[in-house]
C-alpha cells in the first residue's frame, strides 16, 4: 500500500457514502471512529499492526470513559475499515478480528407511559408550525421511526387509503410500515397548510418555517420544547419516542418478529432489549396487584 493512512481512510469513507449509500450522519461516525484509530495508532504503515496495537487503543480509550457499548461501535468501524484495505488495497490480515472490548451493563432505553405519550402529543394546534409539529411526533409515535427515517419522508411515501408510508432505513433499505388514525388525520391537515410555505423543487414532507427541509436539528429541538411545555420533566427526543413504540406494541402484541420488521431491525437482538422493557412493565403490575409481592408501606 503506497497510500498513506489517511488518504486510506478517506477511501473508506467514500466507500460507505457512495458505494453502500449509508446515510450521512451514519458515515459521519464512521469517519470519527477511524479518524480515532489513526490518532492512537500514529503508524505510516497500516499492514504493520497487530492485535496488540489494537487492544492498546482499546484500553486507552477505554481508561478515558468510553463504555462497552462505544467501543464495541468503534472496533467494528476499525474492522470494517481493514477487511476494506484487504479487498481493495492488498492489506495482508485484519489485526481486530481477535479483538474483544469490555462488557457495560445494558442500557434499558427510556421509553413514555401510554399516559404520558398522550399527554406530549394532546397539544393545541393553533398556526401552521404547531400542525407540522402535531404532525411529526404523531407519525414518530405511531410508526416508530427514526429520526433520520423521518427527515427523508416525501409526501408521495404516504399512502392514505393503505395507512401506511414507505420508509428508508439503514442501508438505503425499503419497508412499508403502518400509520395509525390520528398520525394520518394530522398528515392531512398538514398537508393542506405545507402548499402555502414550501419553495420550489423541495420534496421534503417536513418542511421548516422558511419553506425548506426541516433539519434533524431542529426537530429534536421543538419536540424537546414541547415536552417541557406540556409539563413533563425528563429528556424526551426523537427516538424516546421510537422506544415508546416499539415498548407499547410489543406490550400489547408480544409479537417480536412484527415489532422488528416495523422499526426496522437488519437482527432480531436489536429488537430484544425491549422484551426487557416488557418485562419490567409485568414486574410493576405484578408487584402491585400480587399479595405476596413486594411489602406495601
Amino acid at each position: 500500500m503506497n497510500n498513506t493512512p489517511e488518504l486510506l481512510a478517506t477511501a473508506y469513507i467514500d466507500h460507505l457514502t457512495y458505494e453502500r449509500r449509508l446515510s450521512p450522519l451514519t458515515c459521519k461516525s464512521y469517519a470519527r471512529d477511524i479518524c480515532a484509530l489513526l490518532q492512537h495508532l500514529g503508524a505510516d504503515d497500516l499492514n504493520q499492526v497487530q492485535a496488540p496495537n489494537i487492544r492498546q487503543a482499546i484500553a486507552q480509550l477505554h481508561s478515558k470513559g468510553l463504555g462497552g457499548r462505544s467501543l464495541a461501535r468503534m472496533l467494528s468501524a476499525w474492522r470494517g475499515f481493514y477487511n476494506f484495505l484487504i479487498r481493495r488495497h492488498g492489506l495482508q490480515h485484519n489485526p481486530c478480528h481477535t479483538v474483544r472490548v469490555p462488557k457495560s451493563p445494558q442500557k434499558l432505553p427510556h421509553a413514555l407511559s401510554p399516559d404520558e405519550a398522550t399527554r406530549l402529543l394532546e397539544f393545541p394546534v393553533d398556526n401552521i408550525l404547531t400542525a407540522r409539529d402535531r404532525a411529526m411526533f404523531e407519525l414518530f409515535y405511531s410508526s416508530g421511526l427514526r429520526l433520520a427515517e423521518l427527515t427523508q419522508l416525501r409526501p408521495v411515501d404516504v399512502h392514505f387509503a393503505e395507512g401506511t408510508i414507505r420508509v428508508l432505513g439503514k442501508g438505503g433499505k425499503a419497508r412499508i410500515v403502518p400509520v395509525g388514525e390520528y398520525a394520518l388525520q394530522s398528515l392531512t391537515a398538514w398537508l393542506k397548510l405545507r402548499l402555502q410555505i414550501i419553495k420550489p423543487n423541495v420534496t421534503a414532507l417536513f418542511l421548516s418555517q422558511r419553506g425548506d427541509a426541516i433539519s434533524m436539528r431542529a426537530i429534536a429541538y421543538r419536540l424537546k420544547s414541547r415536552a417541557r411545555q406540556q409539563g413533563m420533566h425528563q429528556n424526551v427526543h426523537p427516538h424516546v419516542l421510537r422506544h415508546s413504540f416499539a415498548s407499547h406494541v410489543l406490550q400489547s402484541s408480544g409479537d417480536l418478529r412484527a415489532v422488528q420488521e416495523m422499526l426496522g431491525h437488519a437482527h432480531i437482538t436489536s429488537t430484544q432489549v425491549y422484551t426487557h422493557l416488557d418485562f419490567q412493565h409485568l414486574t410493576k403490575i405484578y408487584d402491585a396487584a400480587h399479595p405476596r409481592a413486594k411489602k406495601k408501606n
